[in-house]
């Protein structure tokens, strides 16, 4: 990617006006999820994105970690319909495959059945480092080794998890091991597509403090998708709420809640405020100006 494209303290993402459909496909209508969206996700920021299912909120999430196209778009794909959308300093509308290919090593990508759907005949290890051999054939086998039991460790697992197959792994532990392989390729920005669905309330607490321990000490920028308000309010500086494919609500979170002239907007300031991760437990948020 031209470094002259993104100059540091320049926004990490740039959405105006943005506009995504899936096209009318075996005599299916086209579909438009997301309708004239517009922010701006600065370096070293957690997004919230919150929604009711259908609002657009997953839709986005693919488009923010680069998997959105101008035109002709693989199946599963949006496409841009309208408005810009700048990824890392590229046009999502005119950015080269070239370009794409590396754009997608700088921005992790994890959905919320990433845990689910890894390999099977792949041990743990193999499936983090599938990544790096996928970027370069050649990578060091004891680059890869290590860069894997480093990440292995930070989303705390015993390094013997490695060698375990992973079917072999509870539900919770594969999302962590989705979680770790999802930043193996040390992005600057990445998209988390409900990190914590499907696990059980203790485990969705310890992935929330995980990726918010992951932050602090990588300072990467972050989009996380969630449906609940207090697992926004547990790892996000700022959210945009959508419904029906608009953005009706975006800012700090008590100044977005505390608007009622949305009425989904007004639902979710009723929802109880309190976090998902106890105080007592949950790591400071560093301060940004």
């Amino acid at each position: 990617m031209p470094r002259a494209a993104f100059a540091q303290g320049d926004p990490v993402i740039v959405a105006d006006d943005v506009s995504l459909v899936y096209p009318a496909r075996a005599g299916r209508p086209e579909v438009r999820a997301v309708d004239g969206v517009t922010f701006r996700l600065m370096p070293g920021e957690i997004l919230g994105v919150l929604g009711e299912s259908g609002s657009g909120k997953s839709t986005l999430a693919l488009a923010l970690a680069g998997r959105a196209y101008g035109r002709r778009p693989p199946e599963g794909s949006p496409t841009l319909a309208g408005g810009e959308l700048t990824i890392l300093g590229q046009r999502m509308t005119t950015v080269s495959r070239r370009n794409r290919e590396a754009l997608a090593t700088s921005v992790g990508y994890l959905s919320q059945d990433d845990g689910d759907r890894l390999n099977p005949d792949l041990t743990v290890g193999e499936a983090v480092a599938e990544p790096l051999y996928e970027r370069d054939r050649k990578f060091g086998r004891r680059e890869a080794g290590r860069l894997v039991a480093k990440l292995i460790d930070a989303v705390h697992l015993p390094l013997s998890t490695m060698l375990k197959q992973t079917w072999e792994l509870s539900s919770g532990q594969r999302q962590r091991v989705a979680l770790a392989r999802s930043l193996v390729l040390e992005p600057r920005v990445l998209v988390a597509d409900e990190p914590a669905r499907g696990v059980d309330v203790l485990v969705r607490q310890s992935v929330l403090e995980l990726l918010r321990t992951l932050h602090a000490n990588r300072q990467f920028s972050a989009v996380v998708v969630t449906s609940s308000v207090s697992e926004a309010r547990a790892v996000a500086d700022r959210i945009a709420v959508m419904r029906h494919g608009q953005l009706v609500g975006f800012g700090p979170i008590d100044d977005v809640l505390g608007s009622t002239v949305d009425p989904y907007v007004k639902v979710l300031s009723q929802t109880s405020p309190i976090d998902v991760i106890p105080p007592e437990h949950r790591t400071p948020k560093k301060h940004r100006p």
